[in-house]
């Protein structure tokens, strides 16, 4: 069985759904399927070996200028690809997540146009390469919202099974301008008839989404959220569990959204009393965010706390591994509601129980695995309590830690995900 898998790159930025393809995509090799990642917009990155292919299709510099100058369509390819060159796109989209929103709302319509927006050409040359090179048996695609070729797919390729991951199309809708959100709603409900099935990593956000796109109750799949387990059974031990030195963690974006400010306003709140305490934050940092998290700085050294707070940087695959088991407890209170949340895997995977909001995938995610405890979201109270209580008690740490590993192992590894999906692809 010939797979492509279209995967759409986050500008140079770690990103969890990335991460997540890149890793469904070489365990879909193990399983024996002919799986060809496919990078849309951006190149990939990841914190593990890309098998992604080095060409970029649907190049975010060139559907940019497309959609700010429509004529450039009329020059020749090979002009017009020239800014196709992967480490050009890298270094020009560098600072994407400062695009003005009226703009990517109007790009982001034009796009799921399609053959009827400023991008048809670019969407043709992606379809040409599907129909004629590759010819697959299963195209499965990241999201929807990179989906504006799907009728010319099922047009020139009426044999092929179309299926789409969804897991995070509503965040990005809900940054557009209103009009724009709206108008591109309509036109992803306008995709799903081409779509054979839809995998959602979570009850919570399959009700969501086939609510807001009017998916049919019988094209959506859920295929638990999984991550690759190989790495952490390779990566040394854990630091022994102490109530002398308790560490709180933090492992996601460096951004508001994600709520590492309502994690530092906790930690103000329980290190006086909890002087063995001390918080430890990593993840990508974009140029965006760097006032952020000099404010984060600020408000600590305001309060006596800079010396209890490190931030790590944006660590590689190993070094994510070792944070995630020097840390005694994490927690990433995120403000929205999170449909995914690879962070949560990846801890306990490493050993590590986690404090979250009850909310979006998670709790799905600790329920399932036995390796957290869940809080009210928007609950400062409760967050505090919910971090106190397992500062206090190394035992119920380890108690957790050990179901949580467990859990994860048995029921969200990459491999059996793949499995599943090989079997869903198979039957559609």
């Amino acid at each position: 069985m010939k797979v492509v898998y279209l995967t759409a790159g986050a500008a140079g930025m770690f990103c969890g759904s990335c991460m997540h393809d890149n890793a469904l995509a070489k365990a879909l090799r193990g399983c024996g399927i002919d799986c060809l990642l496919q990078p849309v917009y951006t190149p990939i990155r990841t914190d593990e070996e890309s098998v992604a292919t080095q060409q970029v299709f649907l190049g975010g510099i060139q559907v940019y200028l497309l959609q700010q100058m429509p004529w450039l369509r009329y020059l020749p390819k090979s002009l017009r690809h020239l800014v196709d060159f992967p480490p050009l796109i890298r270094w020009a989209t560098r600072r994407a997540g400062a695009t003005d929103p009226a703009l990517l709302g109007n790009l982001a319509v034009s796009m799921l146009r399609g053959e009827h927006g400023h991008q048809a050409k670019e969407f043709q040359r992606l379809e040409d390469w599907i129909v004629r090179d590759v010819r697959p048996d299963v195209v499965i695609l990241t999201n929807l919202l990179i989906g504006g070729g799907l009728s010319g797919l099922r047009k020139h390729l009426p044999g092929v099974k179309i299926v789409v991951m969804l897991q995070g199309d509503d965040i990005f809708l809900d940054h557009l301008p209103e009009a724009s959100r709206s108008e591109a709603i309509r036109l992803c409900a306008e995709l799903v008839p081409h779509v054979d099935r839809f995998c959602v990593h979570s009850d919570f956000y399959g009700q969501k989404m086939g609510a807001l796109l009017q998916i049919p109750a019988a094209k959506l799949v859920r295929t638990p959220l999984s991550i690759d387990l190989a790495p952490f059974s390779d990566a040394g031990e854990r630091r022994p569990v102490s109530d002398a030195d308790v560490r709180l963690g933090y492992l996601a974006r460096i951004a508001p959204e994600k709520g590492l400010h309502r994690l530092v306003e906790a930690f103000e709140r329980i290190a006086p009393d909890h002087p063995q305490l001390t918080l430890h934050a990593a993840g990508w940092l974009g140029p965006a965010n760097e006032a952020y998290l000099e404010s984060i700085h600020e408000r600590l050294l305001e309060v006596g706390l800079q010396d209890r707070f490190v931030y790590h940087g944006s660590p590689d695959l190993q070094g994510k591994i070792r944070f995630l088991r020097d840390v005694d407890v994490l927690s990433v209170p995120t403000e929205y509601e999170d449909p995914k949340g690879l962070f949560v895997l990846e801890a306990l995977a490493a050993g590590t129980p986690v404090v979250m909001p009850d909310h979006g995938a998670f709790g799905e995610l600790v329920r399932s695995t036995g390796g957290g405890v869940l809080v009210p979201p928007d609950n400062l109270d409760a967050l505090c309590r919910g971090i106190i209580d397992l500062v206090n008690d190394p035992q119920r740490r380890q108690r957790l830690a050990e179901e949580g590993r467990d859990g994860v192992r048995s029921r969200h590894s990459i491999q059996a995900s793949a499995e599943e999906l090989a079997r869903l692809i198979g039957q559609t």
